[in-house]
């Protein structure tokens, strides 16, 4: 029998279930919101922790904190959610084609003929200014970092075509805000910033090799890559060590980060976020099955609590 296509204004399917875009948006502007993935906003926060996390730990580092520093804190907020939104977009644009082919995707709005691609590239370029609007306000430092951060964001979507570690690409960009953030506030990239930098991108392999199970079928038929397909019956083993290396990575960035200023009993509270972080992880492994969707779609948005574990810590080290 064949499929019949998502209604015109069908919820996607993996959306949070009566999230406030199918329930209270107005119904004009709920294809571009389920664009930029407004209904699933775990990948905002995926995207805004990272920023959280080097801020917090470049004001452990000088021990100075000012006004200045709710502004960085709010508006790496709103670029999040502008930025996950434009990026999302472009993701959707670029894999139109594959999108139709996959059944967690065909519902996305342009595969179902909610907003044709001329609408993605004008609501993709009308977010992606709006972040400029607010990254215009930080340091110059920053601002570089930021204009850089199109490389990643942009090579992503075609990183799946062309080698089997796509989720690199995506950790790349997913954690770019902890060097931005660090440098808002510091005005200077410094070592730490780039050690948080590598263990966010550890952390993104563990998160998005699980959420990339749930296509895996799929994405052997169309010929798509991911970790998921290379590590197989081995993802398990290879999580345990992204979870390794993403501990050991933001405890060094601690470390580094609370010398020589710090107070010991600050640096202990701060070295507690990875030290959780990682049990967090591990509670995730043990209840993998890449078999099960469902399962594996609640392991990956679980990891929003995974990132906000070590955010607790290092606010805690800030106020001893």
């Amino acid at each position: 029998m064949q499929e019949q296509p998502p209604a015109p204004d069908a919820p996607v399917a993996d959306a949070v279930k009566d999230n406030w875009v199918d329930t209270h948006a107005p119904a004009a502007l709920r294809p571009y919101l389920r664009l930029s993935r407004a209904d699933r906003p775990v990948g905002t926060w995926l995207l805004l922790l990272p920023c959280w996390w080097g801020l917090a730990l470049s004001m452990l580092h000088d021990q100075r904190a000012g006004w200045f520093d709710l502004w960085i804190a709010a508006g790496c907020a709103i670029g999040a959610f502008l930025m996950r939104g434009a990026g999302c977009t472009w993701n959707d644009i670029t894999d139109r084609d594959f999108d139709g082919k996959v059944e967690r995707t065909r519902s996305r709005p342009i595969p179902s003929g909610q907003v044709t691609v001329r609408a993605a590239v004008i609501w993709m370029c009308l977010q992606a200014l709006l972040a400029l609007c607010i990254l215009l306000t930080f340091n110059m430092g920053a601002i570089l970092l930021g204009v850089l951060a199109l490389l990643p964001v942009t090579i992503y979507p075609f990183a799946k075509r062309f080698t089997w570690w796509p989720q690199v690409f995506l950790g790349l960009a997913f954690n770019w805000g902890a060097l931005l953030a660090w440098t808002a506030h510091s005005g200077k990239l410094e070592a730490p910033a780039v050690l948080l930098y590598l263990a966010g991108i550890a952390w993104t392999l563990f998160y998005d090799t699980i959420y990339a199970h749930q296509d895996a079928e799929d994405d052997a038929l169309i010929g798509i890559k991911s970790t998921a397909r290379l590590f197989g019956a081995r993802t398990g083993t290879w999580l345990r060590r992204f979870l390794m290396a993403t501990v050991g990575l933001m405890g060094l960035a601690v470390v580094y980060a609370a010398l020589p200023e710090a107070s010991v009993l600050a640096m202990v509270l701060a070295l507690g976020g990875p030290w959780a972080m990682g049990w967090h992880m591990a509670w995730q492994l043990r209840g993998l099955d890449i078999e099960d969707n469902a399962k594996l779609l609640q392991l990956f948005r679980a990891n929003r609590d995974t990132g906000v574990i070590p955010l607790i810590f290092f606010a805690a080290a800030l106020l001893v």
